[in-house]
């Protein structure tokens, strides 16, 4: 008998008909001889609909109460979820995050979890019960206020979780079948991968590809938890996330994993910066003091002349103006000229462990995109990535291209998309 932890989207809890499918599938789980501790998120839209009633009533509503309000989707499906599977006859507890002992730093909007005490879940599957415990919130352990862990949180919530109960697995059950060579919603022809590594699941999730959340892999790495990811509709197989791939990593048969792309990102250019030592620190000490995180960074060449020169960086779209304001607020100190501001990009990367030995991914992919009418405008590299910044409109002709050059199309569409958010 093993502990097995199991996470289920909005998508798949979206509706009655859903809570049912969801809990005949925890209640077979069960009935396998398995101890099950479900992760579930809220049911469908329930989340945004929520924060648009904030937004209705403020333009700017407090971190503290907004949390207050987005955490109520969570519990409502926890108990909808446990009242189901009591329906069938088996005993289910449902558990906020903070009654399952989610402790997190209080940041309002994107806590990180600092532990996990999951004493309360311990004992409930250790008598029998199936455990529910609401995805995307915890504690905080200095106010003991309820925060929530950003979107994507309940992904985190559900590893933190198998982690701390030392689960043999941790399922993330979504609405497609698995992590595929891209998003099968812009390439049709995208293939779905039998296993990927935490380092390629990490640059995937980090370039955009959404069907996992960053957080949630990172945590699977430190701890070694295998996550099965799969769909709710369907008994297919998945994809499984591991510290190596089944043949050694040796990766002779794939350069390239998959390819993500991202149009949450907008591009900040701040113009005739001096070319002098502790500048370009200045810059992004004001950035990362106001817990705005930076992605891609361009500097170029200083012009003779003039002894100025340009950066150029991405950030969320969401944090775009008060990144900006927060540089037009040193523009004196600093002394550049001028700031602009492009949120009409989108980022686009390949991923492949198999690109540290394989010379030519570079030409082959920049190829790919100047056959396509695309225009690169920014580069970004790592070991087993290379991520450009391209304009949004030409983003997913850019996917295709690239997919299709490093010979990742299926021979038949196998993508099958049974909801409608990839979560």
């Amino acid at each position: 008998m093993g502990l097995i932890v199991q996470k289920f989207g909005g998508s798949s809890v979206a509706d009655a008909e859903g809570m049912k499918r969801v809990a005949a599938r925890i209640v077979a789980t069960k009935k396998a001889g398995h101890q099950v501790v479900v992760v579930v998120s809220a049911m469908g839209d329930t989340t945004d609909e929520l924060i648009e009633l904030a937004n209705a009533v403020t333009p700017i509503p407090q971190g503290r109460e907004l949390d207050m309000l987005l955490t109520a989707g969570e519990r409502i499906s926890m108990a909808v979820l446990a009242m189901a599977i009591n329906n069938l006859g088996f005993e289910a507890l449902s558990f906020t995050g903070s009654q399952a002992g989610v402790i997190t730093d209080s940041v309002h909007g994107k806590a990180r979890i600092i532990d996990v005490t999951p004493g309360r879940i311990r004992e409930a599957i250790d008598s029998g019960a199936i455990a529910i415990v609401a995805g995307f919130q915890g504690i905080s352990q200095d106010t003991k206020d309820i925060t929530t862990l950003g979107r994507g949180g309940s992904d985190t919530t559900a590893v933190a979780l198998a982690a701390a109960l030392d689960a043999d697995v941790c399922e993330i059950y979504t609405d497609v079948d698995g992590v595929f060579s891209a998003d099968p919603r812009v390439v049709p022809a995208a293939r779905k991968l039998t296993t990927v590594t935490y380092e390629e699941m990490l640059e995937l999730a980090a370039a955009g590809a959404k069907v996992l959340h960053l957080r949630c892999v990172e945590y699977a790495r430190r701890y070694n938890l295998p996550i099965h990811v799969r769909s709710s509709f369907s008994p297919n197989e998945g994809t499984w996330v591991v510290e190596n791939h089944p043949d050694g990593g040796t990766m002779e048969q794939a350069i390239i994993s998959g390819v993500a792309h991202d149009k949450s990102e907008a591009k900040i250019t701040v113009v005739g910066v001096p070319d002098r030592t502790g500048i370009a620190a200045r810059i992004f000490q004001a950035i990362a003091d106001n817990d705005i995180n930076v992605d891609m960074i361009v500097q170029n060449v200083s012009a003779a002349a003039t002894g100025l020169t340009d950066i150029s960086f991405t950030v969320s779209k969401a944090e775009g103006q008060k990144a900006t304001g927060v540089l037009q607020r040193i523009q004196g100190e600093v002394g550049f000229a001028s700031l602009i501001y492009d949120d009409t990009i989108g980022k686009l990367s390949l991923v492949g462990a198999g690109m540290r030995s394989h010379p030519g991914v570079t030409a082959t992919f920049f190829a790919a995109m100047a056959d396509s009418g695309v225009n690169i405008e920014m580069i970004s590299t790592s070991e087993i990535r290379i991520s450009i910044i391209v304009k949004e409109a030409d983003l997913e002709r850019a996917a295709k291209a690239a997919h299709t050059a490093f010979g990742l199309d299926a021979d038949q569409i196998e993508a099958v998309v049974y909801g409608g958010t990839g979560r």
